[in-house]
């Protein structure tokens, strides 16, 4: 145990490879940064529209459907209106020279400039002989025109023009909707993107500032950020001090105090104060590139419910066709042929699969904007969608469930002064840099206690500290240093540091004058978000397990406090996903997280790796989920998340493949029998309903709350 404690001080106490992890602003100075620029203009091209599922949009944006919805739809007014059918339907009489040309002239045009997104896409689908929905359309418009003329010239007694005219309108209407919200969920990134300023205050060596574009700047300027201005690179610290608010990059809705050797984060905003920072990151080596490039990534991955609704709309197309063919042939035999014609055209407007083709591409764009605004960056979809099964979570615990930063937990005064105890360790520790010493001193500073000077600070390394204080040499330190002198705790202190020690607290002793006077007990905080978020899960029925390099009993104290179900303790780095394989081999679908330093083995071997705290070291390869805050309610926010989506891609998928079964029959005149056949003009209504009900579902995804307040709640 001694040897123990000795270990946990550090460098100069001794040191520990688990306990003394980096904190996270050395996590965020270290971390890798290899945001190439490549991804970065792959980010950018996806920000402006385009997606991996929406090849048939190549070229295409919101715009262009928008102008050829309005043109069309002005186009289509006078040939319904001039429709032998419509004023049929509604009592009304219409005359003029050349009124049976209004349909076959405005129809035409409204074909070859209105349809001509589809026709293009068409020919794509047949090129790269991959039917689908474009091709459907295609084929549906063209069969409408061609039937048209053929009326228009009196061969038969069929006019679809009108009907032709709305299904164009609705098609353009359905797919302008569509692009405006995957370009809204897409926006994420040029959102990102945006945060950036345009210029800087570069501090020159003679201490002046100048102007400078963003692009001038270079690793290792000084730049001024003043109060209410964005950062314009990740940096250090290096004057001042000020609150942060980082809201943009982490979600988290707090500021944050940074003050000198903290590092900043690019497009964040210091409320606050004024401070110095030296650019330690520019250009696509930033937290800010970095999360632009997952979260392109994240709109580029493969989804298996993408696969499926691919292959379903594939698989409509043979349908539409056999059902199409089949119903000509049918009415064709019973000599209806002018009925043969329209109701195939219906079949073929019918099985358009608008909807299937929506369904599934929505639904993963606007939950990978979310929570990329919540600061959950999804790098891999498959892992998002994994994360709704998962029943086990592995935690790290250093810096996860933990601070990773030690605190002060106890005082032992001899004379039962622990404030002046605490303010003469303080004195001692205030010139070492060690994170123990920071830890004194904080809490001495917390308690407003009134440090006393100290001169010929010395560092035994391995042992403790020692300095002259009111002319007394006082040395802090652990066992080794007790040791060191021959001297051991006085009887009334055994009792206390056993208790310590039990629980696996860092012990350090006070020694003034050649007598122990007093110990500290320090130990690593637990994040008050984790037992929360350990909460949330078992409410939702997911076990939690914590793996550490720690010794057993520190470990243990840790998982009672926070109630952990179970502990792997003393794992080297290198051996931590035996443990993920071990829960694996139990049945468990498991997510590790970890703070990515040394958990990247066990990341990448659990069925879902999050990677938390990651601060500016977005660049985890390993990690399938990243999480830019430290809160590990984060992990309950992206379960829920990812049950949230595969609902809505289940709905989705049930209403258009379940409409498009439905609608197929009736179109084809199964019902005829009973006097009813579906017309092609409602056939086009019901088909572009169906569109508009799943796009309004998956805008209910924005309701989701991802706030960890609301998901550990």
């Amino acid at each position: 145990m001694p040897e123990r404690e000795a270990k946990v001080h550090g460098h100069h106490h001794g040191g520990s490879p688990e306990s003394n992890k980096h904190s996270h602003s050395e996590h965020a100075e270290h971390g890798g940064h290899a945001a190439h620029s490549e991804h970065a203009e792959r980010g950018g091209q996806s920000a402006h529209g385009g997606h991996d599922n929406h090849d048939k949009h190549a070229g295409h944006s919101p715009a262009m459907f928008r102008d050829r919805f309005w043109l069309s739809l002005v186009l289509s007014l006078p040939v319904v209106l001039t429709s032998h059918m419509i004023m049929e339907w509604f009592g009304y009489s219409l005359h003029f020279t050349g009124i049976e040309w209004v349909g076959p002239v405005l129809g035409t045009v409204i074909f070859a400039y209105g349809g001509q997104p589809f026709l293009v896409g068409a020919w794509h689908e047949i090129r790269a002989r991959q039917p689908g929905m474009m091709l459907l359309i295609g084929m549906a418009i063209t069969v409408a025109f061609v039937a048209s003329w053929t009326a228009s010239l009196e061969l038969f007694d069929v006019e679809v023009w009108w009907e032709l005219s709305l299904l164009i309108v609705i098609m353009l209407l359905g797919h302008w909707m569509e692009m405006r919200a995957i370009g809204q969920a897409q926006g994420a990134l040029a959102a990102l993107a945006e945060l950036l300023p345009d210029e800087a205050e570069r501090v020159t060596q003679n201490g002046e500032t100048e102007t400078v574009k963003i692009a001038d700047l270079a690793v290792g300027d000084v730049v001024l950020v003043r109060p209410g201005a964005r950062v314009p690179a990740d940096g250090t610290i290096v004057q001042g001090a000020a609150e942060f608010d980082e809201s943009m990059i982490t979600g988290e809705s707090n500021p944050v105090a940074r003050g000198e050797g903290d590092n900043v984060i690019a497009a964040s905003v210091a409320a606050d104060g004024s401070v110095r920072v030296r650019v330690s990151a520019v250009g696509d080596d930033t937290a800010l590139a970095g999360i632009q490039r997952l979260v392109a990534e994240a709109q580029e991955s493969s989804s298996r419910s993408q696969v499926l609704a691919d292959r379903a709309a594939a698989l409509l197309f043979y349908v539409a066709v056999a059902a199409a063919a089949l119903t000509v042939t049918v009415w064709a035999l019973l000599g209806r042929a002018d009925t043969a014609i329209t109701q195939s055209v219906t079949v073929l407007i019918i099985a358009c699969p608008h909807a299937l083709g929506l369904a599934i591409p929505l639904v993963i764009s606007i939950s990978t904007s979310k929570s990329a605004r919540n600061g959950i960056l999804v790098k891999d979809r498959l892992a998002l969608e994994r994360t709704r099964n998962v029943d086990a979570v592995l935690f790290d615990k250093t810096g996860t469930l933990t601070k990773g930063e030690h605190a002060v937990t106890g005082i032992a005064a001899v004379d039962g002064d622990d404030d002046a105890l605490l303010a003469l360790a303080a004195a001692v520790e205030s010139d070492s840099e060690h994170p123990l010493a920071r830890a004194i001193v904080a809490a001495a500073r917390e308690r407003s206690l009134e440090i006393p000077q100290a001169s010929d600070f010395r560092s035994m390394t391995g042992r403790g500290v020692q300095a002259e204080v009111d002319g007394t040499t006082v040395a802090v330190g652990g066992p080794a240093l007790l040791r060191q002198l021959e001297l051991s705790a006085p009887d009334e202190l055994g009792e206390t540091i056993e208790q310590w020690q039990g629980r696996g607290a860092a012990v350090l002793n006070v020694i003034r004058g050649g007598a122990v006077v007093g110990a500290l007990a320090l130990e690593d905080q637990v994040r008050e978000e984790s037992r929360a978020a350990i909460d949330a899960l078992h409410r939702l029925g997911v076990k939690v397990a914590m793996i550490t390099g720690d010794a057993q009993q520190v470990a243990d104290a840790v998982a009672a406090d926070i109630g952990i179900d179970e502990v792997f303790a003393e794992v080297l780095p290198e051996d931590k996903d035996k443990a993920v394989s071990d829960l694996q081999g139990r049945g468990y679908t498991v997510a590790m997280v970890g703070d990515g330093v040394n958990d990247a083995p066990a990341l990448a071997r659990a069925d879902v790796g999050i990677a938390i705290g990651a601060g500016t070291d977005v660049a985890m390869e390993s990690a399938g989920i990243v999480l830019a805050s430290d809160d590990p309610r984060a992990v309950v926010a992206v379960k829920r998340l990812s049950a949230a989506s595969y609902r809505k891609m289940l709905q989705n998928l049930w209403w258009a493949a379940g409409y498009n079964l439905a609608a197929i029959p009736l179109a084809a005149g199964v019902l005829a029998w009973a006097g009813f056949v579906l017309p092609m003009a409602l056939g086009a209504v019901l088909m572009s309903l169906s569109t508009i009900v799943v796009a309004a579902n998956a805008q209910l995804l924005r309701r989701v709350d991802l706030t960890p307040e609301h998901a550990a709640g």
